[in-house]
């Protein structure tokens, strides 16, 4: 542990032999395990393990950072974190400042202290490491495999387009929806088809996670321009859950670029999301919301009750195992969400009667499922969601249909709608009706609100979760 004298001690550099020097070192290291903790292993790799501790003056703890954009957005969205870790090694005044490269002898040359030759900037780097990007496509998501049904059929019919006629067909191709509904396998497939119809296709699949931090390693490792390069020869581009991209300035500005590029060059982009181009968070920049939807956005629904069934004969023919129509039948009248939960029950039962010799009978079906059965069979309608969220904020369910704007009206509004949207079937325009006939519009403002909201008013949060407890019962 430091001695409080730290904070007034001289600088120390990093390469400098002074007696002293070991402290920055150890202050720095000392602070990993508080940073760690705060941030998680995924964010500390991306973000910290690639700083290097420069000078320690007057309670001001330098750091370098490898690119002026990893600089610029610690300063922005890390210094507190890193503060209070300094401050719990016993420095007084724990101020945190992060330059890059060059910019941090600049700096501190210009207050008259000396300092240590910083790193060289990213951008002087004189190689550039191979890039490992991507992910191989799924060998069981073909078009072949996909069970088609009211709720999916659009999409499935413009995605073989997509597949058989590229970019001249729908340029973007965006599909948006729920989980465990079918757009990853739509995705996959378009991949498979193009590649059996030219096997010399470079089609590059990532999740939108994979290109944030493939993005921050190519940073830290200096090799920006065969990241770049990587999406710019690529015939087809796959994002999967590409909503998590944004919200990330640099990463934001990165995609835009690649995406325009590539439109441009005349290339296929498929994307995945969990909301349509116009629904994604305020901090999407418009021009890119733009772009998203310049080509052809559709909307993947949850299955109806005949398509359900075909999922599951579809599935236990693939188990290779005896299901009767009645065990079917009664899977698919009580999950009735999504094709991952149905097969997921399905893969269960198939197990437990494999490893006990039981007959995969209904009353087995409803022993084991019991816990799925509970959650699924209530059906959640919009005026449940309305009671429900008008008793948590304490107003009155015709609150929810009035006229009246007023702050402690409108947000709890707000947030039957963003609840409406989240745990039942309905379109905007249903919803709309369903709260004093008001603008499908409307209830897309304020699912953008509740978005936005959810993580800076711990209040709200709260409160929302707690009203979706008592919906859904878990």
């Amino acid at each position: 542990m430091p001695t409080p004298q730290l904070a007034q001690a001289q600088l120390f550099p990093v390469n400098s032999s002074s007696l002293q020097q070991p402290n920055l070192q150890q202050i720095w290291q000392a602070m990993q395990p508080e940073l760690l903790n705060q941030l998680g292993t995924a964010d500390h790799a991306a973000w910290v393990a690639p700083l290097a501790p420069h000078a320690l003056a007057g309670g001001t703890l330098t750091l370098v950072a490898p690119s002026p954009f990893m600089a610029e957005y610690l300063q922005r969205n890390y210094v507190p974190t890193l503060q209070a870790a300094l401050a719990g090694q016993g420095v007084t005044g724990g101020k945190v400042v992060v330059h890059s490269g060059a910019s941090a002898v600049g700096s501190l040359a210009s207050t008259g202290v000396s300092a240590a030759k910083a790193p060289p900037a990213a951008e002087h780097a004189p190689a550039t490491p191979a890039i490992q990007l991507g992910s191989p496509l799924d060998a069981r998501y073909t078009f072949q495999t996909f069970v088609t049904g009211k709720g999916n059929q659009f999409a499935f019919s413009a995605a073989q387009r997509v597949a058989a006629e590229g970019a001249s067909a729908y340029n973007p191709f965006f599909l948006h929806g729920g989980v465990g509904l079918g757009k990853t396998h739509l995705m996959h497939a378009i991949g498979h088809a193009v590649k059996a119809g030219n096997p010399s296709a470079n089609i590059l699949y990532l999740t939108a996670e994979q290109f944030f931090y493939q993005f921050i390693k190519a940073l830290k490792d200096r090799a920006m321009i065969g990241f770049k390069d990587l999406f710019r020869n690529v015939d087809v581009l796959l994002i999967d859950d590409v909503q998590f991209i944004f919200g990330k300035d640099a990463t934001q500005e990165e995609f835009f670029h690649t995406f325009n590029a590539l439109m441009q060059s005349g290339k296929q982009i498929i994307l995945t999301a969990d909301k349509s181009p116009h629904e994604l968070a305020n901090n999407v920049e418009e021009r890119l919301k733009s772009r998203l939807g310049s080509g052809l956005t559709i909307e993947v629904h949850a299955p109806d009750g005949e398509t359900r069934h075909a999922i599951l004969q579809k599935k236990a023919e693939n188990l290779g195992y005896p299901v009767s129509p009645e065990v079917i039948g009664l899977l698919a009248t009580h999950i009735a969400s999504n094709v991952r939960e149905l097969e997921g029950a399905l893969n269960r039962l198939v197990a437990y009667s494999r490893l006990t010799g039981e007959p995969l009978t209904p009353d087995l079906a409803r022993s084991q499922l019991a816990d799925l059965f509970r959650v699924f069979n209530r059906t959640i309608t919009l005026e449940d969601i309305q009671k429900v969220v008008a008793d948590v904020f304490n107003v009155r369910v015709s609150d929810m249909h009035s006229p009246r704007r007023s702050r402690e009206v409108a947000r709890p509004r707000q947030v039957a709608m963003y609840l409406a949207k989240q745990l039942t079937n309905k379109s905007y325009p249903d919803i709309g009706r369903a709260f004093g006939g008001r603008d499908h519009t409307t209830v897309i403002h304020a699912c953008e609100q509740v978005n936005i909201l959810i993580p800076r008013d711990p209040t709200l949060a709260e409160r929302l979760q707690q009203a979706q407890r008592t919906l859904t019962g878990r």
